[in-house]
């Protein structure tokens, strides 16, 4: 790892500058988890590192009757040690409290974890079905993107050079409304997941008014899958949770490879599915 510069960001535009300046060459510094990982491994090379942590956007952390604001800065403990966050965003504190360690999560976040864009990114799922739109900073100002269109390959997103993720905002949840994320590890702590879904509904009594579904490590990218849909105006029945695990199953594209085989990723799925959405529809009961 050669020597490159720091930039310690004091605000958005400060930010885009220092990683314009030196465009493929730079990276934006938040938790730093991955980015220095993946920089002493010479998996990038770097002139510069750009320090986010410091811009007053980046650290949003704001809940009101209409919206949830998140800054990519924000790391994973302050979701889960919140109370009203914990109570209204349940499915993402099950994926916040199992990225990495504790010592992990009190430096890494979500913004972090969708910007590595990792198909079996824990946090990614989450995101997807509770509606989450990104904020993405650049040389040309500002612009959005529904977080299930962020990731383009694996390790590959939207965001150009000179551009980072400032936040994620999605709505407030209404009454009614339930999400859960599960996924699959040989260990319980501190590993990748073979499988891994989010589902989320939104129910009006015992009928689901609308569902999404979210698969990840079965894919080049994370799926929002046809499950969700299929659940539209139907009541909340094993049959109809298990039709739809189904879908979730057909959507799925895995490989094998040295940590599971396509005909375990695919099973998996089918059982995460049936999980998080029965977990979905307890805690949107609960919600009432």
């Amino acid at each position: 790892m050669h020597p490159f510069e720091y930039v310690r960001a004091k605000s958005v535009d400060e930010a885009v500058k220092a990683l314009a300046k030196h465009g493929e060459r730079a990276r934006p510094l938040a938790g730093g988890t991955d980015v220095l990982v993946m920089a002493r491994a010479g998996r990038w090379e770097l002139d510069a590192l750009v320090d986010i942590k410091h811009i007053p956007e980046t650290n949003i952390v704001e809940l009101n009757g209409s919206e949830f604001r998140l800054g990519s800065a924000v790391p994973c403990y302050r979701i889960y040690e919140d109370e009203e966050i914990s109570a209204k965003f349940a499915g993402l504190v099950d994926s916040a409290s199992i990225i990495g360690g504790i010592q992990i999560q009190s430096r890494a976040g979500l913004g972090g974890n969708l910007c590595n864009a990792s198909p079996s990114a824990d946090g990614i799922g989450p995101l997807i079905v509770y509606h989450a739109t990104c904020v993405i900073a650049g040389p040309k100002g500002t612009r959005e993107v529904a977080v299930e269109d962020f990731c383009t390959g694996p390790g590959r997103s939207v965001i150009e050079d000179g551009e980072f993720l400032v936040e994620m905002k999605m709505p407030t949840p209404r009454k009614g409304f339930g999400a859960a994320y599960e996924r699959f590890t040989p260990r319980n702590e501190m590993d990748i997941a073979i499988a891994g879904v989010a589902s989320s509904v939104q129910m009006n009594g015992n009928i689901i008014e609308s569902a999404r579904v979210a698969l990840a490590a079965v894919g080049p990218t994370p799926i929002l899958s046809s499950a969700g849909d299929l659940l539209a105006g139907k009541e909340a029945t094993a049959d109809n949770i298990s039709a739809a695990a189904q879908a979730a199953v057909a959507d799925a594209s895995p490989i094998s490879d040295m940590r599971g085989t396509v005909e375990q990723r695919k099973h998996l799925v089918g059982v995460l599915t049936r999980r998080t959405l029965e977990r979905a529809v307890e805690r949107a009961r609960e919600n009432n």
